[in-house]
């Protein structure tokens, strides 16, 4: 047992460096689907004929499959099929970056040749990270479960819920534990992890959409794809309908066995490289890389382009159902109606999905701009600021960067939607038009939140990545697809830059909105810009 020497202190290190972190994590999603719960228990809770209804459109349509496995009409499995995916692919991820962290990050930084220079095992790093990992991962399942049951979910199927996403956060434990063992890079070892992660979507949306539909069409059997996913192992729990908890063994031993394969590469390797051989770069380096906005670019190039591919995927989906939108009747226009106005159901629905991808970019650009912060802290920024460029140039790098690769995915969304949506419907220039003019309606919202990230990366850079995250996460809630549901008053909905942007398609685009969230971010980036140029850099210890 020398090998693992120490690890128990080195659990209670990463404990102490995660206290913020994790808990962050944890808080966060629970808080996400306590609220979530409550507004469809608000919506469907007295209203089952609305829910078999909307339930019934979901399980119908193939594309719909994709985000979730149905199991019945139920408050519950309803809100999980529109929550789980997420919460599941964000457990992954927290997971990912928790053993990434104190595994291959330690080695690239040094940490871990300074702590094996002590009384510690070989192992006791990666034995240490797998097992916090563990921990926040049961910690998450009992605060969901929680969170659930206190929206007015049964008991059984609240803790079914819970276990369902963390088992898919246990299970990426494994799959980070190997790739830091073979990628020489933080950065490489999380892309590994994220492509594992993709191909899991991907079998779970395929067996979903592959699946059998029981004569009611409320209740989906997905077919073997599924099964090979962690995130397809999930949802089998079926939880408020068969709360099964056998799937559970599907993680453990999966986890388990990666492990033991992370202890055998690692035995394999050096401190501080992996397995797989690193690529050469080029003899010369592309004129593009002279500036700073070249390099920002080149660096989160495979990020965006992954975000690209989904957001392209996304609009193809949600394009084709503008159909079947069309042929709704009765209660089940309800749920558009308070989404996008009476201007016209069509209308309403598209308003109400540029709404969403317009959320979805603002965290692309939040992400992006927190290179900043990283780029300070690391210590990386330090050499760059010696030679010719100033702190403005830096900053404008960043934030030339968020904002046109958040213009290119509501293009790409917005034209993705519009091929789909025209084929099915017809008028296809004419509906192209009209959504990417929608599509841009959104970019000053997602400019007044990146102006806010920029004042507290210059102005509280040590708490500037939680509070971004949670600014986030509130100007989402307080927007207009959540914050009406919850009956947040209505002080609360303006702070929200979403809120007072038009529900382009469904309403004509005034200037008045446009310019004012214009003006706020000019005034936001104005402030960010003088603290930038008054106070010392943060400079690693």
């Amino acid at each position: 047992m020398k090998n693992f020497d120490g690890t128990g202190r080195l659990v209670r290190l990463a404990l102490r460096r995660d206290r913020f972190t994790l808990p962050a994590w944890v808080l966060g999603m629970s808080a996400f689907l306590a609220a979530t719960t409550a507004m469809f228990q608000k919506q469907y809770g007295s209203h089952f004929a609305l829910l078999a209804a909307d339930t019934r459109i979901v399980v119908e349509n193939p594309g719909m499959r994709v985000l979730g496995l149905v199991t019945g009409a139920h408050v519950g499995g309803y809100t999980l099929h529109r929550d789980a995916l997420t919460l599941a692919v964000l457990a992954a991820m927290m997971s990912v970056l928790a053993v990434v962290r104190h595994t291959r990050q330690a080695e690239e930084l040094g940490r871990e040749e300074m702590l094996r220079a002590g009384v510690v095992g070989r192992y006791s790093s990666l034995a240490a990270a797998v097992t916090v990992t563990l921990a926040a991962n049961l910690a998450l399942a009992v605060l969901l479960g929680l969170a659930m049951m206190i929206a007015g979910q049964p008991v059984t199927g609240s803790l079914a819920a819970g276990a369902s996403i963390a088992l898919v956060g246990v299970a990426f434990t494994g799959v980070a534990a190997v790739s830091a063992q073979l990628s020489s890079t933080t950065r490489g070892a999380t892309g590994l992890s994220g492509a594992a992660l993709g191909v899991a979507f991907l079998l779970a949306a395929l067996g979903n959409m592959l699946g059998a539909v029981d004569s009611a069409a409320l209740r989906v059997t997905s077919a073997w794809p599924a099964w090979l996913s962690p995130i397809g192992w999930g949802q089998q729990m079926r939880p408020f309908a068969d709360d099964l908890w056998w799937p559970l063994g599907f993680a453990m031993p999966a986890t388990a066995v990666s492990f033991g394969v992370s202890i055998v590469l690692a035995r394999r390797r050096d401190v501080g490289r992996g397995l797989l051989p690193e690529r050469g770069g080029r003899a010369h380096a592309s004129p593009a890389l002279l500036s700073p906005a070249g390099l920002v670019r080149r660096q989160q190039r495979t990020t965006l382009l992954g975000w690209v591919l989904g957001m392209l995927g996304f609009g193809l989906v949600f394009g084709t159902l503008s159909a079947q939108i069309k042929g709704l009747e009765g209660g089940a226009t309800t749920w558009y109606d308070a989404f996008g106005g009476d201007a016209g159901l069509l209308n309403a629905y598209w308003a109400s999905m540029m709404q969403i991808a317009g959320m979805a970019v603002a965290v692309y650009a939040i992400a992006l701009l927190l290179r900043l912060h990283h780029d300070e802290a690391g210590g990386t920024l330090e050499p760059v600021l010696g030679t010719a460029v100033s702190r403005l140039r830096w900053l404008g790098a960043y934030a030339g960067n968020a904002l046109a690769g958040a213009t290119l995915l509501l293009l790409v969304f917005a034209t993705a939607m519009g091929l789909t949506g025209g084929q099915a419907l017809g008028g296809t220039a004419s509906l192209l038009r009209d959504l990417l003019g929608a599509a841009l309606v959104q970019l000053p919202a997602v400019g007044v939140l990146g102006a806010a990230v920029v004042v507290l990366i210059t102005s509280l850079p040590r708490w500037s990545v939680g509070l971004s995250w949670a600014l986030a996460v509130f100007a989402i809630f307080a927007g207009p697809m959540f914050g009406p549901s919850l009956d947040l008053p209505a002080w609360l909905l303006d702070l929200s830059p979403f809120t007072h942007l038009p529900d382009a398609p469904a309403e004509a685009v005034t200037a008045g909105p446009i310019l004012g969230l214009g003006l706020v971010s000019a005034l936001l980036a104005v402030a960010g810009v003088s603290r930038l140029r008054r106070r010392d850099l943060m400079l690693p210890a």
